[in-house]
C-alpha cells in the first residue's frame, strides 16, 4: 500500500487486509458511534454510583449493551466505496439507531414510571426524551427532576453534547481512509446548505470541529462555575453540555430560572450566540488573525436579527404587558438569544414570572415564532432554517422583483464577495418547501392526535427547528406530556430527528427503503418460482439415477 513520507496512507486509499470481515460504511460508523455513546453511559454509570447510587445498573447496563453491539460492528466491518445514495443511509440509521438505544437508560430506570404509567407510555416517554436530546431540542416529559439520580440526569444532559456535533462527525474523525465520502457524511450531518472544509483532509476536518466544541465546552463550564449562583461544579458541567450544543435541557425543572442569577443569565446569553455560530469560524478564530467575525456577512446578519427581534420585544414587553423596563430587559434579551439560537433555555422563575412567554402579547410571540423558524448560523449547532439560507432567499425574492422591470439582465446572488452558484440556490429553495410542506403534515398529524392549533402549531415548529419549548401549554414551564398523547409525542419525536439532520437524509432513506421494498415484493414471486423450478429438476435428474 504506497504511503506519504510520515508513513500515513493518502486519504481515500483502500484499508489494510486486517480491517473487518465485511466492507460495509454505514455499519461500521454505526458501531463507531454506537461506541461514543456506550462510554458516556458507562461514565455517567460511575458518575451515578459515587453520587445517588439509583440508576447505577440500568446506566451500567444500558452502556455494555450498547458497548458490546459497537464494538462488534466496528471490529467486524470496514468503511467501504461511499456512494452518494449509501451516504444519506448511514446518517439516517445511524441517528435512529443511536436515538433508539439512548433510550434504554430511561427505560431500564423507569423514569418515566410515576403517575401509574404503564409500559407502552414509558417507552414512548423514553424514545421522545430521547430524541430530544440527541437532536439537542430540549423538549422535555420529564415532569419529577428529583427522583432520577445525578448520573442519568448528567447522562441526559450528554445526550445534547453527542447530538450538538455530531456522532457521524465523531465518526469520521477516526476515520481516515473515507476521502470525499467522508466530506459527504459530514455535510449529511452538519447543519447549513454546504461543509466548510478547513484541511485538504476530511478526517482532520472532523477532528478540528471537535478540538473546538470540546474547548468551547471546558470554558463555558469554567464559566458557569465561576458566576454567582452555581455552587456546584456538577450544574456547571451540565448546562455547559447544554449551551455548547445548542439544546434546552436542564438539571432542574425551573432551568436558568431555578438560579435567578444576572450573572448566570449573562454568561448563559454569550455562550448561546457563540453556539448558535458557525464552529469553523471559531476554528478561524483561533487559528488566524485577526478575528474573522465582523467580515463573515452571516454572522452580522445573525447578529443584527438577535438585535432587532430583543428590541422589538422589549419594547413590547414594557408598552404592552405593562412590564418594569428591567424586567423586560431581561425576559426579552434572554428569551430572544435562547430561541433565536434554538438553545430553548429559559431564565422564568415559575409560572406568570416576566420570562413566562406564553402570557407574552400576541406580537412578541410571533416575533419568538419566526425566531424559532429561523434558527442561528450554518455549521454552528443551532436548529432552524439558518441565517444563511434566509439571505439566500431574501436575494432570490429580490431578484425576481428585478427581473420584472429588466428580464434579459443576469443578476447573481452574492454573499458579501462571494457569488452564490444557481446549484446552491436551488437547493435552498427546495429545503424551504420541504421544510414548510413537512411542517403542514406535522401539523396537520398533531392536531389530528388531539392537540389544540396553537400548541400543536407551536411543537411543531419547535420540533424541526430543534427549539425545545414551544407555544401555549408546551411553553417553558409545562412539559409535551400534559400537552399531547403518546402518539403526537412520536410525531414530534420524528420531527426532531428530521429537523436536525436537515430532511433530506431521512427523506431520502426512506425513500431508498420503499424503492427496496417495492422492488423485493415485485420480484420476490419470481425468485421463488425460479427456486421451485430449480428443485423440481434436481428431484427429477436424482429420480433417473440407477
Amino acid at each position: 500500500m504506497p504511503r506519504d513520507r510520515a508513513g500515513r496512507r493518502p486519504e481515500g486509499a483502500a484499508p489494510g487486509p486486517r480491517q473487518g470481515w465485511v466492507a460495509s460504511t454505514t455499519l461500521h460508523v454505526i458501531g463507531i458511534s454506537l461506541a461514543a455513546v456506550s462510554a458516556g453511559m458507562l461514565a455517567c454509570s460511575l458518575l451515578e454510583a459515587l453520587t445517588s447510587r439509583r440508576d447505577t445498573a440500568a446506566l451500567a447496563v444500558s452502556g455494555l449493551l450498547t458497548g458490546v453491539a459497537g464494538g462488534l460492528l466496528w471490529y467486524l466491518t470496514r468503511p467501504g466505496a461511499i456512494r452518494k445514495r449509501q451516504v444519506f443511509a448511514t446518517v439516517a440509521w445511524t441517528w435512529i439507531l443511536i436515538t433508539a438505544v439512548g433510550a434504554l437508560p430511561f427505560i431500564l430506570a423507569g423514569t418515566f414510571a410515576y403517575g401509574g404509567a404503564g409500559l407502552v407510555e414509558q417507552v414512548v416517554n423514553s424514545l421522545f426524551e430521547s430524541a430530544s436530546g440527541f437532536s439537542a431540542s430540549g423538549s422535555t416529559v420529564l415532569a419529577d427532576f428529583d427522583t432520577p439520580g445525578r448520573g442519568l440526569m448528567m447522562y441526559r444532559q450528554l445526550t445534547h453534547w453527542y447530538g450538538g456535533m455530531g456522532v457521524v462527525v465523531l465518526a469520521v474523525a477516526v476515520l481516515p481512509f473515507l476521502g470525499v465520502g467522508g466530506l459527504e457524511l459530514v455535510s449529511a450531518e452538519a447543519p447549513g446548505p454546504s461543509s466548510d472544509r478547513l484541511t485538504p483532509r476530511v478526517s482532520e476536518t472532523a477532528r478540528r470541529l471537535w478540538i473546538v466544541y470540546i474547548g468551547f465546552t471546558a470554558g463555558a463550564a469554567l464559566a458557569f462555575f465561576a458566576a454567582d449562583g452555581f455552587s456546584s461544579l456538577y450544574d456547571a458541567v451540565a448546562h455547559a453540555f447544554t449551551v455548547a450544543a445548542t439544546g434546552g435541557f436542564s438539571v432542574h425543572a425551573e432551568s436558568i430560572g431555578h438560579y435567578d442569577s444576572v450573572a448566570v443569565e449573562t454568561v448563559a446569553i454569550v455562550c448561546m450566540i457563540l453556539g448558535g455560530t458557525s464552529f469553523s469560524l471559531h476554528w478561524r478564530a483561533v487559528a488566524d488573525r485577526p478575528l474573522p467575525y465582523h467580515r463573515n456577512s452571516e454572522f452580522r446578519s445573525y447578529l443584527t436579527m438577535l438585535g432587532l427581534a430583543a428590541t422589538i420585544i422589549v419594547l413590547l414587553l414594557w408598552l404592552e404587558n405593562g412590564l418594569p423596563l428591567g424586567s423586560s430587559i431581561r425576559a426579552g434579551v434572554f428569551t430572544v438569544v435562547s430561541l433565536g439560537t434554538s438553545t430553548g433555555l429559559s431564565n422564568a422563575t415559575g409560572p406568570g414570572s416576566p420570562s413566562d412567554y406564553v402570557l407574552w402579547v400576541a406580537g412578541a410571540q410571533l416575533v419568538l415564532l419566526l425566531l424559532m423558524v429561523v434558527g442561528g448560523c450554518s455549521g454552528s449547532t443551532s436548529g432552524g432554517i439558518k441565517v444563511l439560507r434566509m439571505r439566500v432567499l431574501g436575494l432570490t425574492m429580490l431578484r425576481s422583483v428585478r427581473h420584472t422591470q429588466t428580464p434579459r439582465a443576469v443578476i447573481p446572488i452574492r454573499l458579501g464577495r462571494d457569488v452564490v452558484s444557481e446549484t446552491v440556490v436551488s437547493r435552498v429553495a427546495g429545503f424551504f418547501l420541504l421544510h414548510f410542506v413537512l411542517m403542514a403534515c406535522g401539523l396537520l398529524a398533531v392536531t389530528a392526535l388531539e392537540g389544540d392549533l396553537e400548541s400543536s402549531l407551536g411543537a411543531v415548529v419547535s420540533a424541526l427547528g430543534n427549539m425545545g419549548p414551544a407555544l401555549n401549554e408546551a411553553g417553558p414551564t409545562s412539559n409535551y406530556a400534559a400537552a399531547f398523547s403518546q402518539p403526537a409525542r412520536l410525531v414530534l419525536a420524528l420531527l426532531m430527528v428530521i429537523g436536525r439532520l436537515e430532511i433530506f437524509p431521512i427523506l431520502l432513506a426512506a425513500m431508498d427503503l420503499a424503492v427496496r421494498g417495492r422492488a423485493a415484493l415485485r420480484h420476490g414471486p419470481v425468485s421463488f418460482q425460479h427456486l421451485s423450478r430449480r428443485l423440481e429438476s434436481f428431484t427429477e435428474s436424482r429420480s433417473d439415477d440407477p
